[in-house]
């Protein structure tokens, strides 16, 4: 297959590469600014594109048979704290780009898009959503070391799946588990829709390498198009 990456340098995107490159597939890497990329893996070229320019993304499209948005205002594999920042002063950047990107594919409309985006958006109980309520948020962004404003970015990738659920196009949203770090590639983790996977000890977690696996997956088989699937141990 030929994989689009969006956000190819980052810490979910550059894991997705790697698991592409290591099923065979051809990978299209897009980031900011590629010209300081110095890659010499075979099957993966990388390009400049700025994702809130459906223009500039549509340009890429041709030839495409996935193309995988990972998305954030900064970088947080280099810059934590500033990706943070970027995120809390413009959450709606999220839905931005979720615009963008299916504008992109009025003239690519057989492209499937994979958008990964936030956790915060998942049934905690029937109807209940974390992301509209402060009390039910703020303890977890206490939990895994967020500030409580990052809320607003929280809300943003919410809005940004409300834009993908009024599309036809062909879409999957994939919300990380509630805790998703740098970590082991097991290829071993539980699938779900709309509710959060959580282990025995009631723990939402997985590795930025096996939600590769699960991206790669998806792209390979779909099972969730225009729907919205999480994964967790």
């Amino acid at each position: 297959m030929f994989i689009g990456v969006i956000g190819a340098t980052g810490t979910i995107g550059s894991r997705v590469v790697t698991e592409a490159l290591a099923r065979g597939h051809h990978v299209r890497a897009f980031t900011r600014d590629a010209s300081h990329v110095d890659d010499g893996r075979p099957n993966i070229t990388w390009s400049t594109v700025d994702v809130l320019d459906p223009d500039a993304v549509a340009a890429v499209l041709p030839g495409l048979d996935v193309l995988i948005s990972a998305f954030q205002p900064g970088n947080a594999a280099r810059d934590l704290a500033d990706t943070i920042e970027r995120s809390i002063a413009d959450p709606t950047s999220y839905a931005a780009a979720a615009r963008s990107l299916l504008k992109a594919l009025d003239t690519h409309p057989r492209t499937r898009l994979i958008v990964i985006g936030g956790a915060g958006s998942l049934e905690v109980a029937p109807g209940v959503v974390r992301a509209d309520s402060d009390a039910l948020l703020h303890p977890t962004l206490d939990q895994v070391g967020l500030p409580r404003a990052y809320a607003a970015a929280v809300r943003g990738h919410h809005e940004a799946l409300r834009v993908l659920q009024t599309s036809n196009r062909l879409w999957t949203y994939f919300s990380p588990a509630e805790s998703i770090t740098p970590g082991e590639r097991t290829a071993r983790f539980r699938i779900g829709g709309d509710q959060p996977v959580q282990d025995s000890d009631g723990r939402s977690h997985i590795s930025a390498e096996d939600a590769a696996v699960a991206l790669l997956d998806e792209s390979e088989l779909p099972r969730f198009v225009q729907r919205r699937f999480t994964i967790g141990y």
